[in-house]
């Protein structure tokens, strides 16, 4: 604050000097309490708003059209992955916010399916990536691959991810998660058994051989579709669900007037509560627990939703 300059006036001062300086002073705090109230606005209204008592969370708060829209609040990057310069996997491409400014972000491998490659599950990285999470979108190793296999691979991407990527230091190492189509789906559910610590799982119809799951510990969405014929809901996606321990945070959501390969392409329904279970569990971000809970109810693009709400710590 500037101090007052001398004043050519006589030494006297007008009666009216006082009240001007408090004049003064009123503007200018009044100014600076406009000028951090601006601030606060912005801070909380930007890409990297986040409550104090939650340091995870990334984003302005939710509403139903923005976890619908194509993209999210943030600008995304991505960069390529040769699978000659990894092991136990067959490299991939990387989406992550491009802003360096919101700390670091929780991050998702997703797998594709049988005699897939990553580009039947592209679209999942971007849309993500823009809701701020760091997402590879991986190959495997053959496109004959089986879940065992595929859950292996998840894992061993997620830990190059963390370890030696060039996004590594944008990661938070204990906020991961894991989701695949098909056999993907599958690998997706063996990752979470082998590796509780995973924060979130989203098999998207997914298909195995083992029909029981629980050992799982990690909270798991599956996604299945009323008129897959490849892996029928009542054989897999179904006893997927019902096999999880009932204690467990878990979902089930079955597409309406979809097929096994409904997950190939964009999908508002897929991205929407795929969206919300990350949010949830790998930000710990309940303002997402609002489209979870109360249950999402039967319609246009849901033939089944079932589930619990989400477990407050």
């Amino acid at each position: 604050m500037q101090h007052p300059q001398p004043s050519t006036a006589p030494s006297t001062p007008s009666p009216a000097a006082p009240a001007t300086g408090r004049r003064r002073t009123g503007r200018l705090a009044g100014a600076a309490a406009a000028l951090a109230a601006a601030v606060a606005l912005t801070t909380l209204s930007g890409p990297g708003a986040h409550a104090a008592g939650n340091p995870y969370e990334r984003g302005p708060a939710p509403t139903n059209a923005s976890i619908e829209a194509l993209r999210g609040p943030y600008a995304v990057s991505q960069t390529t992955v040769s699978p000659l310069s990894v092991t136990g996997f067959g490299g991939g491409t990387v989406y992550y916010p491009t802003s360096t400014g919101d700390g670091t972000f929780g991050a998702v491998a997703v797998s594709p399916g049988y005699t897939g490659t990553q580009s039947s599950i592209s679209w999942l990285g971007p849309r993500l990536a823009s809701q701020g999470f760091v997402v590879f979108t991986i190959d495997t190793l053959t496109t004959l691959d089986q879940p065992d296999s595929r859950g292996r691979q998840l894992l061993a991407a997620l830990d190059y991810l963390t370890s030696a990527s060039s996004v590594r230091g944008r990661i938070d190492s204990s906020r991961l998660g894991v989701m695949g189509h098909s056999m993907g789906g599958g690998g997706t559910l063996e990752a979470a058994k082998s590796r509780p610590s995973l924060q979130a799982a989203i098999p998207l119809t997914p298909w195995n051989l083992d029909k029981t799951w629980p050992e799982v510990r990690t909270p798991t969405l599956i996604v299945g579709a009323d008129g897959d014929t490849i892996a029928p809901v009542a054989s897999h996606a179904q006893p997927f669900y019902t096999t999880l321990p009932s204690s467990l945070d878990r979902a089930y959501l079955e597409l309406n007037n979809a097929t096994h390969f409904t997950p190939n392409s964009s999908n508002t329904t897929i991205a929407k509560y795929s969206i919300s279970w990350l949010k949830r569990f790998i930000d710990d971000d309940t303002r997402y627990e609002q489209f979870l809970c109360p249950l999402p109810q039967p319609g246009p693009t849901i033939e089944e939703y079932r589930g619990n709400c989400p477990h407050t710590s």
